[in-house]
Parts: structure tokens; sequence; C-alpha cells
């Protein structure tokens, strides 16, 4: 552009200063050719002839050709000079986008080929993944740029651009970096993608590991737990259930070693799969916090404590035999012992009650009794001694008997004390029977009556029973008098009378009183005067007990005003106190 201007500048100091004295010099030739051709014919002379090629009309056609000349020389000048312009604005245009471009490039392809991928999360490769589909849509966006500098470039080269060569090799240098950068672009789309890929299935991989590694992990501390807890059988039903239940367990162990393997397999495809494509793993599972190292711990551990449970529960099994055997030991003896402990004292009370023979025959009898009971003490000693080992081995329960040591016991106890005191009472017996010359039909009658109110058969009258005895004789009291009584069987106050009590009693009242009188007065009562009296009145008059006593034991009245039914109380009246045979 500047030469052109120059060139310019010059063609117009040419049509300014060196153009206006020819015009001058041709018009003066032509003014001084026409002066010279009119003097040569105003003296007859020749017109003068230029030589070829100066004749005032060569000089005229070679001055309009300079003119000529001038005018497209002034033309090209100008459409030079315009089209300088334009390439020098096209080269600018050029020049902005160019930088404009290479600015929005600068770091391009450094960041494209970074590998940040390789060590990022799922969440930050989808995060890369949209990043990266922004930048693509970027790149996308300046395709036009690439295009028009292109374009520029191409016009520039058209219009012969004196720079044309550097135009030529930066837009090349463009055109193959914007080349380059969509190579990267897809390479890095590319990576991304597979990376996401192999990390979601890592990540699904992960999840799986989580869901079956955290049931599996729970079923190892309960089987550690259970193998380690401290049980506490008393039979040996018992221990052989908690067997049962170890061997059913141990009957588990190859399937649930195969869920270890399958979880291990999970793992070792994540390692696998990081190592065939270069996955750098950079934390931890997420959905998880169990290693295969403590997997593998755990599982070790329930392999070392089922054999220690295996003997645990030998040893038990061992133990509940022996208890087993003791059980059945002592209950063998405890099932003879007891039973004949309860015949004895059912065999003692009848002889004491039932009144067969003399006083001399029960107490001989007695005694034959106390000797046997004595030489049994052995057998009591021996379970004794299979009580001491049961309470060594800590057994709390028999099932084999209902017997327990402190009942055989207590039994014992009380066989030994029934038979010290019934001797004792017989004893008594003779003596209050000789004291007091009682015949042995009165102490018969005297027992007969005592057990017929004996309702609890406890060998004791309480209160009530002892009231409807006397009652029953007779006696017509009231409170005070009952009271009086019962101070005088029962001075202790223990609300019941003993028979010894009831014979001293009823020895002292027939020797001090004709209650015989007093019995058939008190039924002539009940009778309303007649001599006779009905079961239906007696049931009417007197208690249950009572009533059904007299009824059984009054015969039938046999006087001339009898009726049917009729019970004859005087006669029952005076066998009461042995006055008459009854």
């Amino acid at each position: 552009m500047q030469a052109m201007q120059q060139k310019l500048e010059d063609f117009r100091d040419y049509r300014r200063l060196h153009k206006p004295p020819k015009v001058q010099e041709k018009c003066q030739l032509e003014i001084n050719f026409n002066t010279l051709q009119t003097k040569l014919r105003l003296s007859n002379r020749p017109a003068f002839m230029p030589s070829e090629g100066k004749m005032v009309s060569d000089i005229n056609n070679a001055w309009g050709g300079l003119e000529q000349a001038e005018k497209g020389y002034e033309e090209w000048l100008l459409n030079e000079i315009r089209r300088l312009e334009r390439l020098d604005h096209l080269a600018e245009k050029f020049r902005q986008k160019a930088s404009i471009h290479e600015s929005w490039t600068d770091g391009k392809e450094s960041m494209l080929q970074k590998r940040d991928y390789e060590t990022a999360s799922l969440s930050e490769i989808k995060a890369l993944l949209k990043k990266h589909e922004a930048f693509e849509s970027d790149l996308a966006a300046h395709q036009d740029r690439v295009e028009q500098i292109a374009a520029i470039a191409q016009e520039l080269n058209e219009l012969d651009y004196y720079d044309s060569p550097s135009v030529n090799a930066r837009c090349q240098k463009i055109c193959d970096q914007w080349d380059n950068l969509g190579v990267l672009t897809q390479k890095r789309r590319e990576a991304l993608e597979k990376t996401e890929k192999l990390l979601e299935t890592i990540d699904q991989l992960y999840l799986e590991y989580a869901k079956r590694a955290a049931p599996f992990n729970n079923w190892m501390e309960g089987a550690m737990e259970d193998l380690q807890d401290t049980f506490i059988v008393h039979t040996i039903e018992e221990i052989q259930g908690l067997s049962m239940a170890h061997e059913q367990f141990k009957a588990t162990l190859p399937e649930a070693d195969k869920e270890r393997q399958a979880i291990l397999g999970i793992h070792n495809e994540v390692m696998k799969i990081a190592q065939t494509y270069h996955v750098n793993m950079s934390g931890t599972n997420p959905y998880s916090t169990i290693s295969t190292q403590e997997i593998n711990s755990k599982w070790d551990r329930v392999r070392q404590l089922v054999p220690k449970r295996d003997q645990a529960l030998m040893e038990e099994h061992a133990r509940q035999q022996q208890n087993e055997r003791l059980r059945k030991q002592f209950a063998a003896q405890a099932n003879v012992i007891g039973p004949w402990i309860q015949t004895k004292m059912q065999e003692i009370g009848r002889i004491a009650i039932e009144m067969h023979g003399t006083l001399e025959d029960q107490i001989n009898h007695l005694r034959q009794y106390e000797k046997n009971i004595v030489n049994y003490k052995p057998k009591i000693d021996q379970l004794e001694s299979d009580h001491q080992q049961i309470q060594e081995a800590l057994i709390f329960d028999n099932k084999h008997t209902n017997y327990t040591m402190e009942h055989i016991r207590v039994g014992w106890e009380q066989l030994l004390t029934t038979i010290a005191r019934t001797i004792n009472e017989v004893e008594n017996q003779i003596l209050t029977r000789d004291a007091k010359g009682i015949s042995q039909e009165q102490m018969n009658e005297f027992r007969n009556s005592f057990n017929h109110f004996d309702r609890k058969k406890t060998g004791m009258l309480d209160s009530d029973d002892f009231r409807a005895c006397l009652i029953s004789m007779g006696y017509n009291m009231g409170e005070a008098e009952f009271a009086r009584i019962m101070g005088i069987v029962d001075p202790n106050r223990l609300g019941v009378v003993t028979f010894q009590a009831f014979i001293d009693f009823m020895s002292r009242e027939t020797a001090d009183t004709d209650t015989a009188d007093q019995v058939m007065a008190s039924f002539k009562v009940l009778a309303g005067d007649k001599n006779y009296i009905t079961a239906d009145e007696l049931r009417r008059e007197l208690p249950p007990d009572q009533a059904e006593y007299c009824i059984a034991r009054m015969a039938p009245y046999i006087g001339h005003d009898a009726v049917p039914g009729a019970l004859d109380y005087m006669s029952f009246s005076t066998a009461l106190y042995g006055e008459s045979d009854l």
C-alpha cells in the first residue's frame, strides 16, 4: 500500500509539475508549426514537411495516447489502492479472527489430553462428561469462525495478497489445530464414556458386594456369638437339642463358604477390571465398610470355633449322661423309699385308730414297727449319699421321681416322730386305763366315738368336731360351758383335742356323772316325749354327722307303739356308757 501510495503521489507530481510544461511546449510547437507554414505559404514557398513521425498529427496522436495511458494508469493506481485497502482490511480481519480463535484454543489441547478421569469417581466422571458436553457445544460454535478464517485466507490468496505465505501458514496451523482438537475431543469423549461404563460396572459390583457382604458379615458375627455362647443345660435332652442344632449349623457351612467365595469373587472382579483397564481405584467401596480381609478373618474365626464347640458339647453330653445316671439311681431308691414311708405312716395310723386287740397288743405291734423302721435307716443313708452326688453335680430336677431328698427327710422324720408319739400315746392310754379302771370295751367305745367325729382323719378333733361329739352324747351346754370344757381338754389353746385328752375327759365324766340318763332325756326332748325317735327327727334336730352317727348305732324300736323306722334311743344311750350290750 505504501508503494502504491507513493506511485499515486509520483503520478500526481507528474501531472502537476512535469506535464504542464510539456503542454506548453506542445502548444508552442503547434503555434511555431502553424506560423512557419503561414510564412512559407505567404512566401510561396513549399510547405514544411517534418520528418516521418514528427508531424503535428503524429504529436497529437502521441499526446492522445499519452493521455489515454495516463487515464489507464490512474485507474490502475486507484483500483490497486482500493484492492490493497480491501486486502489490508481482510488481512486485519483474518488476524483478529485468528487471534481470537488462537486465544480460545490456547490450553484446549492440553486440557483434552488430561487423564484426570483415571482417578475420578463415578460422580466425578459424570461431572466431567457434562463439562465435556458443554465443551463440545462450544467447539461446534467455533466451527463457523474457523471456516471464516479459512475463507478469508482463501480470498487473500485469490486477491494475491503480498503476505499470503504467512497468512497461509497461520491458517494451516489453525486448521491443523482444529482438526487435532476434534480428534482429541472425540478421544476424550470415548475415554470418559469408557471410564464411566467401567466405573458403573464397578459401582454395580460394589453395590452387589455390599448387599451380600452385610448379611454374610452379620451371619458370621451371630455364628461367632453363638459358638462362644456359654450354655446351661440340666437334662440330656437339652444337650441333645443343642448338639442337633450345632450339627444343623455345621451343615450350612459349605453353603456359607460358597457365599463367601462369591463375595470375594465380586471383589476380585473389581480388581481385575481395574488392572485390565488401568482404572485407578481412588477410594474404597462407598456402600460398605466391610473389607475382604475382615470377611476372611471372621470366617477363619468361625472355622476355629466350630471344633471347640464340638468339644464343649461332647464334654457336656458326657456330663449330662453322668447326671442322668445319678438321677435314675436316686429315683430308683426314692421311688421305693417314699411309698414305703407313706405306707408305714398309714399302717401306724391304722394301728392307733382301729384298736385291734388290747393296748398291750398294740404297743408290741408298734415296737415291732419301730424296730423295722430303725433297720431301714441304711437305705436312707444311701439315698443321702446319692443326693450328695446330685448336689455336687448341680442337678436341680429329676423327671424320674416326684420325691426330693427334702420330701424323704421330712417323711422319715415324721415317720420316726409318729411311731414314737403313737407308742407314747398307747403307753399313756394304758396308764390312764389302769389308773381310772376303764375297761377295754369302754376304751374301744371312746375310740369309736373319737374316730367317728375325726372327720379329717388327723387323729385329733377340732373344736367343732368335739362340740358335735359332746352333743351326740347328750351334753346340753352354752358357749361358756363349752369354753370351760375346751380349757380342760386343750390347756395349750391349740384348737384341737387329742385322743388322750378325750379319754381323760370322758373318764372323768363317766366317773362323776350319770350321763346315760342325761342322753336319754335329751333324746326324749328331741323325740317329743316319745319312747322312740325317727331318722328324720334326728336329721332335722342334729348336725348331719351327729345324726348319721346315731342312726347307724341305734337299734330298731320294738315297743307296742312302734312305727316304721322307729329307733331305740334308750338302749343306745345306755350302751354308749357300757351299761348294756348294744
